[in-house]
């Protein structure tokens, strides 16, 4: 098999280690078989938008069968348990070709979401990525995303052996998000995002992070074919290209 970081565009500054990555046509998701979900997905929000085409949301939520049976999930294990299936690459990142946006909903790219998380704070920080991708001088932006468990409290599961997988899936403690944006000068700025699964009220600044202390937790450097440990450890460029 080829080099997935040598062929995916996305993975061009590196990604986390990772059981399996599963190279998707507009994305790619490193997939955890312990979790049963991503450990990671890394993109670049509407890589294709040159077609200046548009897509409706598919909403075909389905099972990845790239996967093993007994290590993903099913529509059954998030029937009536109380959590969102919130993507992890956001749909309306993704709004160019209807392929495009039918990949985001593969069940590979879900977490289980409290919604009053998933609907509020988490749609509003998507929203903040794609108006940075928007700026003219923002060239690219890549999105990596992952869930985040917590060691040190108890782990909740939903799903049961009447799931149609018969496994259960863990619910993260909390998710980070890493922007990394490009712009026409080729300069890089990062912000690193870490938010717990539950209703929160701040604002998205309240949630910044350092890059290196967001890796400790998810085990594995983000970007690591950049050179220079500064811009792992910022919590915001000094150059104010975003405002959210």
């Amino acid at each position: 098999m080829d080099n997935p970081f040598q062929i995916q565009p996305e993975l061009r500054y590196g990604a986390p280690v990772c059981d399996e990555i599963l190279v998707g046509r507009y994305f790619s998701i490193g997939y955890s078989w312990y979790f049963r979900q991503a450990k990671w997905t890394l993109e670049i929000i509407n890589r294709n938008q040159y077609l200046l085409t548009e897509a409706d949301r598919m909403n075909n939520f389905r099972a990845d069968t790239r996967i093993p049976k007994r290590f993903r999930a099913g529509l059954g294990a998030y029937s009536g348990s109380g959590f969102d299936r919130g993507h992890l690459v956001a749909s309306a990142n993704n709004d160019i070709l209807e392929i495009q946006n039918s990949e985001t909903f593969l069940l590979s790219n879900m977490s289980p979401q409290k919604p009053n998380f998933n609907r509020i704070i988490w749609r509003k920080l998507e929203e903040a990525v794609r108006k940075l991708n928007d700026k003219p001088e923002v060239l690219e932006t890549y999105v990596l995303t992952a869930p985040v468990f917590y060691f040190d409290r108890k782990v909740e599961t939903i799903g049961d052996d009447s799931d149609e997988y018969g496994i259960d899936v863990p619910v993260p403690h909390a998710f980070i998000k890493s922007i990394l944006a490009e712009d026409d000068k080729g300069r890089l700025s990062l912000w690193t995002f870490e938010m717990e699964n539950k209703k929160l009220t701040g604002e998205l600044k309240d949630y910044l992070v350092s890059t290196y202390d967001a890796e400790q937790l998810v085990g594995g450097r983000f970007w690591d074919r950049i050179s220079g440990g500064d811009l792992h450890l910022q919590k915001k460029h000094p150059r104010d290209i975003w405002e959210f």
